[in-house]
């Protein structure tokens, strides 16, 4: 009772302050822009999208605030990611109850996580990176210190050492073994860029915390694949130094490397946007040629329907942040790609008979895909990143 009653007083007129949430904290250079927009009747149609998703959402937020699997507050950030983004009528309470929820399973260690038994626990770094990105996006700044005790967490979850996983972060810090991957890495470096002004607020005598980005630059580096491998590959990237996701293959000199894929390598640009390497850098510009090369929105390049909302999602975030509305093809031709993915999207919506609202789910099973609220948490913050 103490503790719920101490949720309470931090949060306040969270009411009130959610509703003034400015998303945008950061700064992550100028971006170029080609000029391109939604059509005002897509636009329309968005909108609708995003209001039939919210509503779905707003009908499955369970009494304690959470969504899904109560286990992992990660997945009831996401969702209160896309509250956040929007101005959907109502979300205050919405907003408030999910609040509420995450502020619950920040442990005494500062991570925001449950304790699970198993293999990578509670997933603590996951969760923790998650969820403080969702709480500064309400805006509530009287959230900073819960933010704060997270952002410690993550940093000391780097891991440093004389092996191929130094730099970068994993799914749980004490895992007893070295182990990071770059989807957890872009995780950390989304969460640590967009809440940094946090440190702002830390008292005078507070030591100010940080992530070491020169080192998370290398690792994130240490993902890509280069000239060495072969230009199908080259510019791509991979999940971890010993795990591709999607494969391995042989170069004409008979060297075995890890096969690129789409959300992976977009991930990792945008890891590296967010670490404010400049949009010029041979890592960024070669990320996005691959990009370009393998543009698609029928599958996940390379892992096929594996993953396929997650990368949905990091589509729409990454080319947002990269600044280029439209995405050149090897024939000379260009792809709009804030239209065509906002076609795809509405066009995968399920609509439920009794209401009317909607939801999306990918069939596939694998990285929890077949979880709707996921899903359609991924697929609604990937529209609003269109606006």
């Amino acid at each position: 009772m103490k503790r719920l009653a101490a949720i309470t007083l931090l949060l306040g007129t969270v009411l009130a302050t959610a509703h003034a949430a400015d998303t945008k904290t950061i700064s992550i250079g100028a971006a170029q822009s080609d000029g391109q927009a939604l059509p005002i009747s897509l636009q329309n149609e968005t909108q609708a999208a995003i209001n039939r998703g919210l509503d779905w959402l707003k009908s499955q937020q369970k009494p304690d605030g959470s969504w899904s699997k109560g286990d992992f507050p990660a997945l009831t950030a996401l969702v209160l990611q896309a509250f956040a983004g929007s101005s959907y009528p109502g979300r205050e309470s919405v907003i408030s109850n999910a609040v509420a929820f995450i502020l619950s399973c920040q442990q005494p260690d500062g991570g925001i996580y449950k304790s699970v038994p198993g293999k990578g626990g509670g997933l603590a770094n996951y969760n923790t990176a998650i969820c403080i990105t969702a709480l500064h996006a309400t805006g509530d700044k009287r959230l900073a210190p819960v933010i704060q005790k997270g952002r410690a967490f993550v940093a000391s979850s780097q891991h440093f050492g004389d092996d191929v996983y130094s730099g970068g972060f994993g799914y749980d810090r004490d895992t007893g073994r070295p182990y990071t991957d770059l989807l957890n890495t872009y995780y950390a470096v989304e969460a640590m860029a967009r809440t940094a002004d946090v440190e702002d607020l830390r008292a005078k005598n507070e030591k100010r915390v940080d992530i070491n980005w020169a080192e998370t630059v290398k690792y994130i580096a240490k993902m890509q694949n280069t000239t060495n491998s072969d230009t199908n590959n080259a510019g791509g990237f991979f999940y971890s130094p010993t795990d591709a996701k999607a494969g391995t293959a042989t170069n004409q000199a008979g060297t075995v490397f890890l096969r690129s894929y789409g959300s992976i390598t977009y991930a990792g640009m945008l890891a590296l946007i967010y670490a404010q390497v400049n949009r010029d850098d041979v890592r960024v510009q070669s990320a996005f040629d691959w990009a370009a090369k393998h543009w698609t929105l029928e599958e996940n390049p390379g892992m096929g329907d594996q993953g396929l909302y997650f990368f949905y999602n990091i589509i729409g975030k990454s080319l947002a942040a990269y600044g280029r509305d439209l995405v050149p093809r090897p024939d000379g031709t260009t792809i709009p790609w804030r239209v065509k993915l906002a076609e795809k999207l509405i066009s995968l919506q399920k609509i439920t008979a009794e209401n009317g609202n909607g939801y999306w789910k990918n069939e596939t099973g694998r990285f929890w895909e077949n979880d709707p609220v996921l899903i359609t948490a991924y697929t609604l913050v990937a529209l609003e990143s269109l606006r």
